[in-house]
């Protein structure tokens, strides 16, 4: 397969975040890059794109002027219609491909995916009907947890089923649509592997992470995490197993959970870069962004070593004293080892993810501690 090297063009399938910190890497290396987005002009990512298309995802005029203007194609989120996957990856390399973004965009395909590939997760069944939670609940035994099988992301489309859950009024929010009942893993930590995959199947992951969540969002990462050689292991082999069954191309997410016996299970899969990789762009020699674009530009991967402990503290709008009234930034900026990363977003809204800020230190615990301290004057 060929490479793209600078001053070759990247087009971008959406325009979040995530896409503008993949523009900035891209951009300082030398390459164009051109956002296909439906957000409002002026999104995260078109900020530091040199094109920013505006438009749906079905427009298929509109991603024909995309695609004449680009050499590559990557997706900054998942959640993209098949239709427009298809079409793009008929004309341009896409990568990471159709079948990995397609497979993980849905909770029903990806639970299946890894049943089939024998990769470790929680038992569950996919449900269409009350008939069928009332079933599955009785195989799988409560608690137990319900999941819209499409769109669900930070906790959103989830219902716990307890002991004295009424199955009938649980399953009205899911009525008409797929889902999947999972069976309850009494996990002791929550940690996650982010990793690139090459054209030519090399792959180089940034370690495993430790994840701490607040209301179903990521809170903070500390990295690297504070587990057991033992559970390390078994995270790498996961995320190359998930790798290698998608036949991946770029930077991945896969989320676990670390049980009390020292098992370790996969939650979810991101098919892109990851909030929880974001500690990346400070603390490691190639970061999470800077792998994507090697992959997806047929590049060799670069180094992912850590070279100093870090914990990421994610910044949502409910740290903003009002919609357009940004929060007093001295503690972060004043303190000699943090960084802060604002994504640029119009307006700041509860549980929004606005930025984050990331902090440096010779060990965990300096860091940590570093945290608190800029969290209670913030």
């Amino acid at each position: 397969m060929s490479s793209f090297f600078p001053p070759s063009t990247i087009g971008v399938l959406g325009g979040g975040q995530l896409g503008r910190m993949l523009a900035l890497e891209a951009r300082r290396s030398g390459y164009r890059v051109v956002i296909f987005t439906d957000e409002p002009t002026g999104c995260p990512a078109g900020q530091f794109a040199d094109v920013e298309i505006n438009a749906h995802y079905d427009d298929a005029e509109a991603l024909r002027g995309f695609l004449s203007q680009v050499d590559v194609v990557t997706a900054e989120f998942e959640n993209i219609p098949d239709a427009c996957l298809q079409a793009v990856e008929a004309v341009k390399p896409l990568r990471p491909g159709r079948k990995a973004i397609y497979t993980t965009q849905h909770r029903e395909r990806e639970k299946l995916f890894l049943r089939e590939n024998g990769i470790a997760c929680a038992e569950f069944r996919i449900v269409e009907t009350g008939a069928g939670l009332e079933a599955a609940v009785a195989e799988l035994g409560r608690p137990c947890v319900i999941k819209t099988a499409a769109f669900g992301y930070d906790g959103k489309g989830q219902c716990k089923v307890n002991a004295d859950t009424d199955l009938v009024e649980a399953w009205k929010a899911f009525e008409g649509h797929h889902a999947v009942v999972e069976q309850w893993v009494p996990f002791v930590c929550e940690i996650s592997v982010v990793g690139a995959r090459s054209v030519d199947g090399r792959m180089a992951t940034h370690g495993v992470v430790e994840n701490q969540h607040a209301h179903h969002i990521l809170d903070v990462t500390i990295a690297p995490a504070r587990v057991e050689p033992a559970i390390l292991e078994q995270a790498l082999e996961l995320w190359e197993a998930v790798a290698e069954g998608l036949d991946y191309v770029g930077t991945m997410a896969v989320e676990l959970f670390v049980t009390a016996e020292g098992k370790v299970l996969v939650n979810e899969i991101a098919p892109r870069p990851h909030n929880s990789g974001h500690y990346t762009i400070d603390a490691c020699i190639t970061n999470q962004f800077q792998q994507q674009m090697r992959a997806i530009c047929g590049l060799s991967l670069g180094d992912p070593s850590q070279h100093t402990s870090a914990v990421m503290v994610n910044l949502l709008g409910d740290v903003w004293p009002s919609e357009h009234v940004h929060p007093d930034w001295s503690p972060v900026l004043n303190h000699p080892k943090a960084k802060l990363h604002l994504y640029g977003k119009a307006s700041a809204r509860a549980k929004r993810k606005m930025g984050h800020y990331t902090v440096l230190g010779d060990s965990i615990e300096e860091a940590l501690e570093s945290v608190e301290q800029i969290r209670k004057a913030l």
